[in-house]
């Protein structure tokens, strides 16, 4: 039996000024269930990022309902969204958001060092070395970002991401920022995590890396194109 991480229902967006009204997003419904790999694509300004966005409580809906591990989100307050946010959702974003200042280490233990459990010293060494050697960069523990390619880099966001064990990795174009080479790269590591069992909500525009994807949601002028395609094993 399936069992649900994030629910959508029926959500719409709406962005108002004093002139204008734009619907970005309208009537969007689907369930991404543990362990899946969902992919979320279509043309620029279709509203994929703000339907991320909503998915990652950065930003709140006009009208729906989001349920994220069986809790309604709009019956948190901001300290709890913010709670579940750090503790059950992992980012993964075009720009890396690395802080140049830290080595690769200390960037990777930030979520850790926030969490509201505390962990130790020794528990946030482990885990770091652990997600480190996930995506293949063990040896770069000691660099700073800047020492680093950019598909390196989002390796190391990848690790950042993946660090307090959350429920589902959000993912935003991920390749954006990169040359082919490293895109594919990041994509293979993708896919191992997901092959060992970590759920992915990915955005991204690039056709190939969708169809990687067991969940297939395309949209449209804020829409969703028929019903979530699911890819079917050979």
């Amino acid at each position: 039996m399936s069992t649900a991480i994030l629910e959508l229902n029926n959500i719409s967006k709406v962005f108002e000024t004093e002139e204008l009204e734009t619907h970005a997003l309208k009537d969007i419904s689907f369930t991404v269930n543990k362990g899946e790999y969902v992919s979320i694509s279509g043309p620029s300004g279709c509203g994929k990022s703000t339907l991320l966005s909503i998915m990652g409580l950065l930003d709140t809906v006009t009208s729906g309902e989001y349920f994220i591990e069986g809790t309604k989100v709009s019956s948190l307050t901001y300290d709890q969204a913010a709670e579940v946010r750090n503790s059950q959702l992992g980012f993964i974003f075009q720009s890396f958001n690395l802080i140049d200042e830290l080595s690769v280490f200390d960037n990777v233990a930030l979520p850790l060092r926030y969490h509201s459990d505390k962990p130790s010293v020794s528990v946030i060494d482990k885990r770091v070395a652990e997600c480190l050697e996930l995506v293949g960069l063990s040896h770069r523990i000691s660099h700073k970002p800047n020492q680093l390619s950019g598909g390196q880099q989002q390796r190391v966001a990848i690790a950042r991401a993946l660090v307090a064990r959350p429920a589902v990795l959000l993912v935003d174009e991920p390749t954006g920022n990169l040359d082919s080479k490293s895109g594919d790269q990041v994509m293979d590591v993708l896919a191992r995590l997901n092959q060992s069992g970590t759920t992915i909500c990915m955005v991204t525009h690039d056709p190939r890396y969708a169809d990687m994807a067991d969940v297939k949601i395309q949209l449209l002028d804020g829409r969703m194109l028929g019903t979530p395609a699911i890819k079917v094993a050979v």
